[in-house]
C-alpha cells in the first residue's frame, strides 16, 4: 500500500525543507573501503574499444548510418569563436544566448563527429575532431557567461584566466572530452601527439585539480538544513566522477576524489524530500533525479555494485515522479520553471526504472519511445554517457510493453504536490509548498486543469533565461508572479517571495478527491489575512473550487485569477466558456459576488510561444464587495 493511501492526511506542520541526514552513500563505504571496491584502470567500462569493429557494429545496429550521416554533416562545420564581447553581453543586456549559441553549436558538432568516428572507425573524422579539440583548449573556460562570475574572483561574465571553475557546461565538456580521450587518444596521436596531450592537460587543470582544491557552491560542502541543493549538484558531480574514473589511475587519488563526490551527492539526497517529488518540475527531472541516477549507476558500475543505493525507497520515489507527472499527449505538470511540454528521455527513464525495479517507469519509457517513433532516442548531444547507455538499452526498451500511468490520486506529502484524475477526463494538479523552492515561482496553492489531455487552466512556465531571471529582478518578471498564476489577489496584495511564505494546515482526502490548503502565510502582512482556505474537490463530472476566508482589515480588492489557453467568453453573467483544441469547459460563479474581466496576455518569448502560441489569457473575477469574511465558490465542468 502506497504511503499516501490514507482516508485523511492532515499535514499539521511543514517547514519547507526535506533535509534529513541520510548520508546514504557515505554509509556504504569510507575511503579505505571505496579504494578496495573501485575497479581501476577503466576496466569497468562496458563499451567496445575503438578497434573493436564488431562491437561497435553491434552497439550501433540500426542507427549506424544515421550516426555517420550526422558526422558527415559536421565535417563542414565552421568552428565559431566565442568572443570577449559575447561573454560580456550577459552583463550588458542580460542575454545568455549571445555566448551560449555559438558555443553550443561547436559542441554539438564535436559530439556528432566523435560518435561518427566511433561508429565508422576509419579515421576520416579525426582531423575535424582535432580542430574542435584545439579550439576548445584555446578557450579560457568551458563555463557559460551566466555562471562564471558566481565562482571567480573577478565579478564579471568574462572568464578569468587566473582560475578554473566547474559549472554545468564545463562539467559536461569535461565528461565528454574524458570519453573522447579514453576512446580516441591513440588515434588522435596519429594526427599529432600534442592534441591528446593537450586535451589531457586541460582536463587536469579544468576539472580534476579544481574539484580537489576548492569547494564550489554546488558541492554544498557546508550545507545546513536551510541550504538549497538543486540539480547542479548531481549534474556536476556526475561529470566530475566520470572524469576521475576515466583519467585518474592512482588508486589513492581516485578513492579520495570519488569519496569527495559521494559526500557532495549525499547533500542532494539529504535535501530532497522522502516523497521523491522534483520541486523544479519535470523539465528539470532529467538534470536532477536523472543525473543522480547517472551518477549512482556509474558509481555502482565502477565498484561492481558494492556502492549502490538503488534499493532505497526514496530513490525509487524520485524516479517514478517523472511518470506520475505525465498528463498525456505530450503534456506534463509544470510547476516552477518547468515547461508544460515534455515527458522525458525514454532511455534514461527505462534504465532508472530497471535499476529501482519500477515497472511503471519502464512501461512509461516504452510509451515515450513508441510515441517518438523510436527515432533519435539514442542521441544525447555532448552527454556521451547517456548516448552510449541509450545505444546499449535501445533494443530492450523497444521490446517493452508501453503504458501511461493512470492513477486516480497521487499525493506527495512533503513537497505537497497533488494530482487527481476522474472518469470524465479531468486531470487536476495542485500544490502547496513554499515560495523559496528551486526555480521558484510565487505560486503556493495554484492549480492546473487539463481536460482530455488538453490544458485549459494553465501554468505558463518561464521564458528564455536572462541575467534578470536569476537576480534580484526575478519577481519583476510577470511569469513569476502569483497574479499570473491561478491564485487570488487578496486585499490588493500578491504573494511574496521567501521561505517564510508557505502553506499552512494542508489537508488531503483521497476518498473525496480533495486538496485543501490555507494560503494566508504565502502573502505579506499587508494583506491582513487571518485565514484563506482554498479547497479543490474533483468530483465525477466537475471540479469545485472554494475559497473561505477571514481578514482582519479591508484594505484593497479581492480578485480570483485564472490563466487560460483558450479565450474566456461570457455566455451570460455567472457562466464563462473556455474552448481550446476542440475541448470546452464552463466556469460558473456567483455574478452577485463577482464581475468578470478578461485580459489578453501577448506571448513573444520563443520558449513560451512554442508551447502556447502568441497569446494566453487571464480571466479575473473581481469581488463586487469587500468583506472581512466570505465564501467564494467556483464550479468547472465540461460544456
Amino acid at each position: 500500500m502506497r504511503y499516501y493511501l490514507l482516508l485523511l492526511l492532515l499535514v499539521l506542520s511543514f517547514n519547507g525543507f526535506g533535509w534529513q541526514e541520510r548520508n546514504l552513500l557515505q554509509k556504504k563505504a569510507d575511503v579505505a573501503q571505496l579504494k578496495s571496491a573501485l575497479i581501476n584502470h577503466q576496466k569497468w567500462v562496458s563499451y567496445p574499444a575503438y578497434n573493436d569493429r564488431q562491437g561497435w557494429d553491434k552497439l550501433t545496429l540500426g542507427v549506424k548510418e544515421e550516426i555517420i550521416e550526422r558526422g558527415e554533416q559536421a565535417l563542414t562545420h565552421e568552428w565559431e569563436v566565442v568572443s570577449a564581447t559575447d561573454y560580456l553581453e550577459f552583463e550588458r543586456s542580460g542575454s545568455r544566448d549571445i555566448m551560449q549559441n555559438p558555443f553550443g553549436r561547436n559542441n554539438s558538432a564535436l559530439a556528432d563527429l566523435v560518435l561518427a568516428e566511433l561508429a565508422e572507425g576509419k579515421g576520416r573524422f579525426l582531423d575535424q575532431i582535432s580542430n574542435g579539440i584545439w579550439l576548445s583548449c584555446e578557450m579560457t573556460s568551458w563555463a557559460l557567461s551566466a555562471h562564471v562570475s558566481r565562482e571567480q574572483a573577478e565579478n564579471t561574465s568574462l572568464p578569468s584566466y587566473k582560475e578554473n571553475i566547474i559549472d554545468l557546461t564545463a562539467g559536461d565538456m569535461g565528461s565528454f572530452f574524458a570519453w573522447t580521450y579514453y576512446f580516441l587518444k591513440d588515434e588522435l596521436a596519429k594526427v599529432q601527439p600534442l592534441i591528446p596531450e593537450r586535451l589531457r592537460e586541460n582536463l587536469q587543470t579544468r576539472i580534476l585539480d579544481p574539484f580537489m582544491n576548492r569547494s564550489f557552491w554546488w558541492m554544498a560542502t557546508n550545507a545546513t538544513p536551510e541550504t538549497m541543493v538543486n540539480n547542479w549538484n548531481p549534474w556536476c558531480n556526475f561529470n566530475v566522477l566520470t572524469c576521475f574514473l576515466l583519467l585518474e589511475n592512482d588508486p589513492d587519488k581516485l578513492a579520495q576524489a570519488v569519496y569527495r563526490t559521494m559526500e557532495s551527492v549525499d547533500k542532494f539526497i539529504n535535501y530532497t524530500h522522502e516523497d521523491g517529488a522534483c520541486e523544479e518540475g519535470p523539465s528539470y527531472w532529467g538534470h536532477a533525479a536523472g543525473k543522480m541516477y547517472d551518477y549512482l549507476a556509474l558509481l555502482s558500475q565502477a565498484t561492481n555494485g558494492k556502492v549502490s543505493v538503488f534499493d532505497q525507497p526514496m530513490i525509487k520515489n524520485m524516479g517514478e515522479y517523472i511518470a506520475k507527472s505525465y498528463v498525456g499527449s505530450g503534456w506534463v505538470v509544470n510547476f516552477a520553471d518547468a515547461s508544460a511540454r515534455g515527458g522525458g528521455q525514454p532511455g534514461l527513464i527505462f534504465r532508472y526504472g530497471k535499476a529501482v525495479e519500477s515497472t511503471e517507469m519502464q512501461q512509461f519509457a516504452a510509451y515515450l519511445f513508441e510515441r517518438d517513433g523510436g527515432k533519435n532516442v539514442y542521441q544525447s548531444g555532448r552527454d556521451m554517457y547517456r548516448t552510449l547507455e541509450n545505444l546499449l538499452s535501445n533494443n530492450e526498451l523497444s521490446e517493452t510493453s508501453p503504458a501511461v500511468p493512470q492513477e486516480p490520486f497521487t499525493w506527495y506529502p512533503e513537497t505537497e504536490f497533488c494530482y487527481m484524475r476522474n472518469a470524465s477526463g479531468f486531470f487536476l494538479a495542485a500544490k502547496g509548498g513554499y515560495n523559496n523552492e528551486s526555480h521558484n515561482h510565487n505560486d503556493m496553492g495554484t492549480f492546473s486543469l487539463y481536460v482530455d489531455n488538453t490544458p485549459m487552466i494553465i501554468d505558463i512556465g518561464v521564458g528564455t533565461y536572462t541575467r534578470q531571471t536569476f537576480s534580484s529582478e526575478r519577481y519583476s518578471i510577470w511569469t513569476m508572479q502569483s497574479n499570473y498564476h491561478n491564485l487570488p489577489m487578496i486585499n490588493g496584495e500578491a504573494q511574496a517571495f521567501g521561505a517564510r511564505y508557505r502553506s499552512k494546515n494542508t489537508e488531503v482526502n483521497e476518498s473525496k478527491s480533495s486538496f485543501s490548503v490555507d494560503l494566508a502565510n504565502a502573502y505579506p502582512d499587508e494583506a491582513k489575512i487571518n485565514t484563506w482556505r482554498r479547497t479543490y474537490r474533483l468530483q465525477d463530472d466537475k471540479l469545485l473550487l472554494e475559497d473561505k476566508f477571514s481578514l482582519s482589515e479591508i484594505k484593497g480588492a479581492n480578485q480570483l485569477n485564472f490563466m487560460t489557453w483558450g479565450l474566456p467568453k461570457t455566455e451570460k453573467p455567472g457562466i464563462i466558456t473556455i474552448e481550446k483544441e476542440g475541448k470546452s469547459i464552463q466556469l460558473k460563479y456567483d455574478p452577485q459576488q463577482f464581475e468578470a474581466g478578461v485580459e489578453t496576455v501577448e506571448v513573444t518569448d520563443p520558449r513560451l510561444t512554442k508551447v502556447w502560441g502568441n497569446q494566453v489569457y487571464r480571466l479575473s473575477l473581481n469581488a463586487r464587495q469587500q468583506k472581512l469574511r466570505d465564501n467564494y465558490k467556483i464550479t468547472i465542468q465540461k460544456r
